[in-house]
């Protein structure tokens, strides 16, 4: 068996074709167009690129998007100032806050700062508490692009064995809840690089997601047959390449379907952030 590439980018494209005419249809947008605010502090190469495609991605379906550059030295206080700003900026739907933050500046208590409304990255304890309590709300971009996927490859999920590898708030975490809740209902198992017999526990899965930062981590020999496997993992390794959590040639020989890295979950973390943005703004002008 060779297992099927499940390809993000293509389904990443039909949502944002969709998004494109929801945004150029709707007569809420007569208004104005949806508006996204991108904030990123300091120079890291990685975040410059995330950004750009992010505000690319933004264009493409008639979003407006601005950048907040601020330089590697600005305080808490003062970043805590730029986002108050755009919380009570009327014309701001969302806020993007480009993670990591310089190692002087607190992650955490910065998102603190997001209005709830306008966090459509979905990392604020008031929208994880809402995907916790199963209430509407924004969901974390990258496991509700998974969910996307697996949906529109027409993945069963009701009553399969989900492992999940990592225990992140931004993917592991919520990956697991959403894996778990009412209309999935699959059985989950979150696991990490800690776990003990781990390749035993990813043998049982029927669909393993892998989200722990490790290139190549998860063998071919831990794939169970059929399974299908989801490598939310991006890695750079010293030759350049980039790979994913998952030694992808050899899971291929066992799933009956996988995501490549690139090419998978990437362009579904970014789709799934324009459409929390689109449904904030139908939200605040409707």
């Amino acid at each position: 068996m060779v297992g099927k590439q499940i390809s993000g980018k293509e389904i990443a494209q039909q949502l944002r074709e969709g998004l494109r005419d929801q945004v150029l249809n709707a007569g809420c947008f007569r208004k104005r167009p949806p508006k996204l605010a991108a904030v990123m502090v300091g120079d890291y190469p990685a975040s410059k690129i995330y950004v750009s495609a992010k505000q690319k991605a933004c264009q493409e379906i008639c979003i407006d998007s601005e950048l907040f550059h601020l330089p590697q030295s600005t305080t808490q206080l003062q970043l805590q100032n730029c986002l108050d700003f755009l919380n009570n900026n009327p014309a701001v739907d969302g806020i993007l806050l480009q993670l990591p933050l310089p190692a002087h500046l607190s992650d955490q208590t910065a998102i603190l700062a997001i209005d709830p409304e306008k966090d459509v990255d979905g990392l604020h304890p008031i929208s994880l508490g809402k995907l916790l309590a199963g209430q509407p709300g924004f969901r974390p971009c990258t496991p509700a692009g998974v969910m996307h996927l697996l949906q529109a490859t027409g993945v069963v999920l009701q009553g399969k064995h989900a492992v999940v590898i990592g225990r992140s708030f931004i993917v592991g975490k919520p990956m697991a809840l959403l894996l778990a809740a009412k209309g999935s209902d699959c059985t989950v198992t979150l696991a990490h690089s800690q776990t003990q017999n781990l390749p035993e526990l990813c043998q049982s899965a029927d669909i393993l997601v892998a989200a722990l930062g490790r290139p190549e981590f998860v063998k071919g020999s831990w794939i169970k047959q059929g399974a299908v496997v989801i490598d939310v993992g991006i890695n750079r390794l010293p030759s350049g390449k980039i790979v994913g959590d998952v030694s992808f040639e050899d899971a291929c020989q066992r799933a009956s379907a996988i995501t490549p890295v690139p090419g998978g979950v990437g362009p579904m973390t970014i789709a799934m952030l324009l459409k929390n943005t689109v449904d904030s703004a139908i939200k605040r002008l409707s």
